[in-house]
């Protein structure tokens, strides 16, 4: 042979064998992420080939799955008040993809799950498991209540419901919502209509009880007493604050006052600050504890991490970089302070449980199509945020505020009930945006145990309201009673 002809064969085998280490490559170490890949029209058509398994509310469906004609997808979801439980169960969508538990628990929905297969020979039949259900602890009545509550007021808002003893989610509403059933299919109507959701401002996509953040304003009161409480800073809940009112903030000549006459707050105790909601007790609280100790305290009721539900929450925060005004501000819930609605319920949750926060979980077991159980939740601690000692005390005035002070609207005949009312500034100009609306409260039986703890979060923005009348305990407060009462009946 001649060189050249030796050079082309020598040339020609390098090209087969990089070939072929490039096919063995794609086979062996991209093969699975190809196959499962979401431009893989394989995908699509192995997921909507037949009917879905069931997310389960109270022991009922709320989804199903129906023939979809004129298409090479031949099923497509369907979703039983889809608008009160989209912030639940998410979207499961032939052209938009999936979302929340639709999302995390598509394996068992689907049937691809390898835990469905029955029997060793089940891989090599070719035929799909069929899908599995998805338990959730939703309570069908407080979530009822909860979207309710918000719709009837044709407010922005979220509501979280909690079982302070176990952490299981009892009701997660979110409104403006949607009806995942509008676009399920891939028609061009169906894209439309997703359009127009996904463009609208009020963001009707977004679930607001989990992954968006919010300045808590006076309902972070009863963390700020936690933590005094906790570290010393307050040892008698009776004795005078010495915090005059108005407040002026450290290092700065900006006095902050109160909704109530400043003479009824001048000085007060840390029980009646929370009675009427006094922000100079709080605001002093704050700064006397330090911000170290108050992002310590945030922290172990979950402050600056995520939560997974399953569904990924974002993290609420209390910042590590402040200085003494900064702190002092959030000792009312404002400044640098941001969180969702459900970290305020188990905010306030963990204080009802003696200071033990529980995991918050929606998912109560996963099950085969057969009704075997493939996975069971239990409950799990999180923190032991405070003492229980602590936490009786914050409980105490909590209780007094619905008693004697600016929680009356929530209380429930027969029922020891505590709750904090709050009201949040927000935006670059406070004196132009109208204000957050919050409530957050828990019920107690007679053992002294608390079955449920609720936060509401009320947006007035688009709310034919004047801004007077803008207020938790005006706003959340009915809405918070007749979650716990749903609850309390059941």
């Amino acid at each position: 042979m001649n060189k050249p002809l030796r050079h082309i064969a020598v040339f020609c085998g390098v090209l087969v064998t990089a070939l072929l280490a490039r096919v063995t490559w794609i086979q062996f170490h991209q093969g699975e992420s190809l196959a499962e890949h979401p431009d893989n029209r394989r995908v699509a058509l192995k997921n909507f080939a037949q009917p879905r398994g069931d997310i389960i509310v109270g022991g009922k469906p709320i989804t199903g799955s129906v023939a979809t004609s004129g298409s090479d997808l031949k099923y497509k979801r369907v979703f039983q008040d889809g608008p009160m439980y989209a912030p639940v169960t998410g979207y499961f969508s032939q052209a938009q993809g999936s979302t929340f538990l639709e999302g995390v628990h598509n394996d068992v929905l689907s049937g691809k799950d390898s835990r469905l297969l029955s029997g060793p020979l089940a891989p090599l039949t070719g035929k799909s498991p069929d899908g599995g259900d998805v338990l959730t602890t939703i309570n069908p009545a407080a979530q009822k209540a909860a979207y309710k509550g918000l719709t009837d007021l044709k407010a922005t808002g979220a509501v979280v419901a909690l079982d302070p003893r176990t952490g299981r989610i009892l009701a997660m509403a979110s409104t403006p919502s949607y009806d995942p059933s509008l676009f399920a299919g891939i028609s061009h109507e169906e894209g439309r209509e997703f359009r127009k959701l996904a463009e609208d401002k009020r963001k009707p996509l977004s679930n607001r009880a989990i992954r968006e953040t919010y300045p808590p304003g006076s309902t972070f009161k009863i963390l700020t007493a936690a933590a005094a409480i906790e570290h010393g800073t307050v040892t008698d809940i009776d004795a005078t604050s010495h915090a005059p009112a108005p407040y002026r903030l450290p290092l700065s000549t900006t006095e902050i006052g109160n909704v109530v006459p400043d003479s009824q707050c001048d000085k007060v105790s840390m029980r009646t600050g929370m009675q009427w909601s006094c922000n100079n007790v709080f605001l002093d609280a704050a700064l006397r504890t330090g911000k170290d100790r108050m992002r310590e305290t945030a922290e172990k009721f979950g402050f600056n991490k995520e939560q997974f539900t399953p569904v990924r929450t974002a993290a609420s925060g209390y910042p590590s970089a402040l200085d003494q005004p900064q702190t002092a501000l959030t000792g009312m819930g404002q400044g640098s302070v941001a969180t969702t609605p459900l970290q305020m319920a188990m905010v306030t949750a963990g204080l009802a449980n003696d200071g033990k926060v529980m995991k918050p979980y929606l998912v109560d077991e996963l099950r085969g199509a057969d009704q075997s159980t493939l996975e069971k939740n239990e409950p799990e601690v999180l923190h032991q945020a405070v003492s229980a000692a602590t936490a009786k005390k914050v409980q105490e005035m909590m209780e007094y505020t619905v008693t004697d002070g600016t929680g009356s609207k929530v209380a429930v005949d027969g029922v020891t009930v505590g709750g904090k009312p709050g009201t949040a500034q927000h935006g670059a100009n406070v004196r132009d945006e109208r204000p957050y609306a919050w409530f957050v409260s828990y019920a107690k039986q007679p053992d002294g145990t608390s079955p449920v703890a609720v936060a509401v979060l009320v947006d007035p923005e688009d709310m034919d309201i004047s801004r007077a009348d803008i207020a938790g305990g005006r706003l959340g407060a009915p809405i918070a009673k007749a979650v716990m009462e749903a609850v309390l009946e059941r």
